[in-house]
């Protein structure tokens, strides 16, 4: 494929700090790239790589430049003029889901994107030390991590994750491309009180609304209302045919309103201060496809 890029996002939180991390490389044609970004709740950083700094193996095992991220944990070492981070992160006991989040899709060959989730929660320790400036993660810290590859990010979507007081959430929700039709697809997952609420369009969810920062999906006898209440951007890079040259906007650490019932009753709802979120829709793409009058 001319056109390719391959990423991951390890999450890292603790009751005081987020940080996520993506190491990536990409593809266009001749010109090969790869990246490592850090975002935490005050700051952005694009770390640039020789595209033969980045090496994958097994698993979701990957080596850039100094730093090595794996099933075991994550060590940074970056020492350059303007950044300097060091870190050791040990991650155990995972979650995972019981098969691939994107269903049936995943075996479409044309679509831009394909998403996975490696673990849904599981428990981080250690420390990460970014310009002078040390972040713990002790036993009560937790971590997610998910991937994507393809050709591009969806032209509009949105996407978050949380974790929660009993569990944790994701979902992402875009507009896809599918031959000379667009439809709204969306994937997630809700973990709660040890039991996982699969999300999918496979699953027959459909959005009711995306708009005024809201997200509203029916799945069955569910129904998802997630809100953003507080922005805290930063600027990431994202693929668009294969070059990361897209500027995306992610608040690694913002405040969110979950909520969550079954056949209208309230199974959670939670506002959580530090929730992470990418609202990329437009308007000229958003809806309401609510009955106002009900």
């Amino acid at each position: 494929m001319k056109k390719y890029f391959y990423g991951h996002y390890f999450k890292l939180q603790s009751k005081d700090n987020t940080i996520a991390l993506i190491p990536s490389y990409s593809k266009y044609n001749n010109e090969y790239k790869s990246s490592l970004q850090i975002i935490t709740s005050n700051e952005s950083y694009l770390i640039s790589y020789k595209y033969d700094e980045y090496e994958k193996y097994k698993g979701f095992e990957v080596k850039i430049g100094s730093n090595i991220f794996n099933k075991d944990g994550i060590i940074l070492n970056i020492d350059r003029d303007d950044l300097k981070v060091e870190g050791k992160i040990e991650f155990k006991e995972f979650k995972k889901l019981n098969s691939n989040i994107m269903g049936p899709f995943k075996f479409i060959p044309f679509m831009e994107c394909v998403h996975e989730v490696v673990s849904i929660k599981h428990r981080v320790n250690g420390y990460i030390k970014i310009n002078g400036i040390n972040y713990e993660f002790n036993d009560d810290s937790y971590g997610y991590i998910e991937g994507d590859k393809g050709r591009s990010f969806p032209s509009v979507y949105i996407w978050t994750h949380a974790n929660l007081k009993s569990g944790s959430i994701m979902l992402s929700v875009a507009d896809i491309p599918f031959g000379l039709f667009h439809f709204t697809g969306l994937i997630g997952f809700i973990y709660h009180d040890n039991k996982i609420i699969r999300l999918g369009t496979y699953y027959f969810a459909r959005a009711l609304k995306i708009s005024d920062n809201e997200v509203i999906i029916k799945q069955g006898k569910y129904k998802l209302f997630i809100k953003l209440i507080k922005r805290n951007e930063f600027p990431l890079k994202a693929p668009i045919v294969g070059k990361m040259d897209r500027i995306i906007k992610e608040s690694a650490e913002c405040i969110v309103e979950y909520k969550l019932l079954k056949n209208d009753i309230i199974i959670f709802q939670e506002v959580v201060n530090n929730a992470s979120m990418e609202y990329e829709y437009t308007k000229n793409k958003e809806f309401n496809k609510l009955d106002k009058k009900k």
